[in-house]
């Protein structure tokens, strides 16, 4: 029986700033009845979305009365040697809160770049090392989310996105389970928003005519419906992992999918 009722899927961009419209900003929602469709940007507004725009879209879905799980395509939390670097305690809100104060990149105007050249921020107090690298990372051959400006890079996203992740638990609070953050087990009840890698999924769903960051969407938004009809969601929100990557789960994430 399926856990949820709503499936979103978003290929992410870090590029610009939060509220330029970013052709690599793609969003796909299916439902219990129908596939994964593309849900195109507000009326009157620019022709693609925002980072800004998907996080108050985001915040008025999950205020709805519908069980969704959601996943984004970009890091959601740093490897366990930053931690260590920075003297950080192993709170992964905690790490949210510190991660904003230093690269502030969800404020008006601010692209990742200002933050990595000083223009704002601090970011030389909180940066990382390309050789730095999550434990699911390693297990599916990702990129460190430190690896910037190379083909498939997910660091501009993933610096462009956690401030926003951090939005959505300061709006949503109880109702919003950050998978696996919160727990392995997802509650009954509330919604789910978690990291997707579309690499682990796209591979059942043919391109035909979209583009790479709509196929992208697409298939982290049909995949989440599929698996969570046949039970491969449910499967994967419970990874066979070791006790020492459980215990780094906690604070580094986890890419659902991977195993």
């Amino acid at each position: 029986m399926a856990r949820f009722k709503r499936y979103i899927g978003i290929d992410y961009s870090g590029a610009a700033t939060p509220t330029s419209g970013l052709k690599g900003l793609r969003v796909y929602l299916a439902t219990e009845k129908n596939g994964a469709v593309e849900v195109l940007p507000p009326a009157g507004g620019s022709k693609y979305w925002s980072r800004q725009g998907i996080a108050l879209w985001l915040t008025d879905r999950l205020n709805e009365d519908v069980k969704t799980v959601v996943g984004i395509d970009h890091g959601f939390s740093f490897p366990l040697r930053y931690f260590e670097e920075h003297q950080l305690a192993l709170d992964w809100p905690a790490f949210l809160d510190d991660f904003e104060r230093h690269w502030p990149t969800a404020e008006d105007d601010t692209y990742v770049d200002h933050v990595r050249h000083a223009m704002v921020g601090n970011g030389a107090a909180r940066s990382g090392n390309p050789r730095w690298r999550r434990a699911c990372e390693l297990k599916c051959r990702a990129k460190s989310v430190f690896h910037f400006d190379v083909q498939g890079s997910v660091a501009k996203s993933t610096h462009a996105g956690l401030p926003w992740i951090r939005y959505l638990r300061q709006h949503q609070g109880s109702r919003l389970h950050c998978w696996p953050f919160d727990g392995w087990t997802t509650p009954n009840e509330g919604s789910v928003v978690l990291e997707a890698y579309p690499a682990v999924y796209k591979k059942d769903y043919p391109v035909g005519d979209l583009t790479p960051d709509q196929h992208d969407a697409f298939s982290v938004a049909q995949w989440l419906k599929d698996a969570d009809r046949d039970g491969r969601l449910a499967a994967a929100l419970q990874p066979q992992l070791s006790i020492e990557e459980q215990r780094l789960a906690v604070v580094e994430g986890w890419i659902l999918g991977v195993s």
